[in-house]
């Protein structure tokens, strides 16, 4: 696993991009992502401009036994974009968004953020299923599933993915649709990124104009009765409304309990469906509003800023009753960061009409995704709040469902590669595994949710 300096030297000389070693003054700026937590020495950093540029990125790695990682947005919890004394394929230069407003359709290149894509379509009243906070990389997001806000009108964002150009282990430029190599493209759409180099995608759009959504603050001692109200008023709730509720900390320190809501029809029709949650407490804040959907995919932004230490747990409920709920409060009450958020996102709608088998994307029937976010500044805090996210993940365990979700898992030496399986059911995951023999037999794109062959 090495490379002299002549042969790095050469290999700079055919790239589009830029070359990134240790030695050089971008280096620890190229190698930082967004968890802190993670913090890696690559052999080097290639930013990629161009298909080309991975294709020799590949094979650089291939022939000098370098281990690969992949960077898209770098925003992943398990800080799998970067690794130890390997290669980084950086696509964070690969920028290209074209927005076809007459087709409804967009293709974005594999270092686009979801923020900068929602600017792009909204400026054509257009929008798809992303990320909810406007860091987030697209191509990562996308291949582990995608939930969001349009999630249940819209399906997730693997659900309105036309197609995929992806670089495979052999150096191939490999384009998957509905037609064109469909067994890769059925994998794609959950798999994560363990069958090659996503360096383009084809969405569907849908208009989106103004909406109706913010937030309702409630004090900490009513998070009980509130959660209980909200379990039971989403399960009724219309496709066109999602409702994301948290239990954290105000900006100005006090303990509270929160429900993010966004409402994606007619806006009257919208004060009507929200008026039981807007009187319910009432909220000793109504922040409910009529904004754009770039304001809504902002308002999480910066609960999660980049360059903190994060440390995430996470899985479906199958139960969100008195035990589950009180046992959640108990522990908020008690958290050793006043950054660290609990959330709940119910899913439902678009998500699960889509077929089980239709996509590599599992657990459609899920309704409420736990995901426990642990967020702290100072190293001498991380035990002290690994050890509360895992006590919180451990007495929730028994009102789980045993699915997760892949885009919400840490790194496997702290997960454990049952966790990965967890994501699928059996059958779909033996066919994630033969799809990785064929695309990825000796398994070069493992710095992931990885599938091994």
């Amino acid at each position: 696993m090495s490379a002299s300096n002549e042969e790095f030297a050469e290999f700079a000389k055919g790239l589009h991009g830029e070359l990134i070693r240790p030695e050089d003054a971008k280096y620890d700026e190229a190698r930082r992502i967004w968890n802190a937590m993670i913090d890696r020495r690559p052999a080097v950093i290639v930013r990629c401009k161009d298909a080309d540029d991975v294709i020799q990125s590949i094979a650089f790695a291939r022939e000098h036994g370098f281990v690969l990682a992949v960077r898209g947005g770098g925003h992943n919890v398990s800080g799998n974009a970067v690794c130890d004394e390997g290669l980084v394929i950086d696509l964070s230069l690969m920028k290209d968004i074209r927005v076809d407003e007459e087709r409804r359709t967009a293709i974005v290149s594999g270092g686009v953020t979801w923020g900068e894509f929602d600017q792009a379509a909204q400026r054509a009243g257009l929008a798809t299923t992303g990320g909810v906070v406007p860091a987030t990389g697209v191509a990562g997001l996308t291949l582990g599933g995608g939930s969001g806000f349009l999630a249940r009108t819209q399906g997730l964002a693997c659900d309105n993915l036309l197609g995929v150009d992806l670089v495979t282990a052999e150096g191939r430029v490999t384009h998957a649709n509905e037609q064109e190599n469909p067994d890769l493209f059925w994998g794609v759409r959950g798999g994560g990124g363990n069958f090659g180099v996503a360096t383009s995608f084809e969405f569907r759009l849908h208009p989106v104009g103004a909406i109706l959504g913010g937030v309702l603050v409630h004090p900490m001692g009513r998070a009980r009765e509130l959660l209980r109200f909200y379990s039971k008023f989403v399960e009724g709730a219309p496709d066109e409304l999602t409702l994301f509720a948290a239990l954290g900390t105000s900006p100005d320190g006090v303990p509270v309990a929160v429900i993010l809501a966004g409402y994606f029809g007619p806006l009257d029709e919208g004060e009507r469906i929200l008026r039981p949650v807007r009187e319910f407490g009432p909220p000793i804040l109504d922040d409910i509003k009529r904004m754009s959907y770039v304001d809504l995919q902002g308002i999480l932004g910066p609960a999660y800023p980049p360059g903190a230490r994060n440390y995430w747990k996470s899985g479906f409920l199958a139960d969100l009753g008195e035990e589950a709920v009180d046992t959640m409060v108990r522990h908020a009450e008690n958290v050793p960061s006043k950054r660290t958020q609990v959330v709940l996102e119910y899913l439902g709608g678009a998500v699960s009409r889509v077929g089980e088998r239709d996509t590599a994307f599992g657990h459609r029937d899920a309704r409420f995704d736990l995901v426990i976010t642990s967020i702290w500044s100072d190293p001498v805090e991380d035990e002290a709040n690994i050890a509360w996210t895992r006590g919180l993940w451990n007495a929730m365990e028994p009102f789980a469902s045993g699915g997760v979700y892949v885009n919400y898992l840490g790194g496997e030496r702290d997960e454990g590669a049952e966790r990965v399986r967890a994501a699928y059911d059996p059958e779909k995951y033996e066919r994630l595994v033969r799809l990785k023999r064929r695309y990825d037999p000796e398994n070069r794109f493992r710095m992931n949710q990885n599938i091994p062959p």
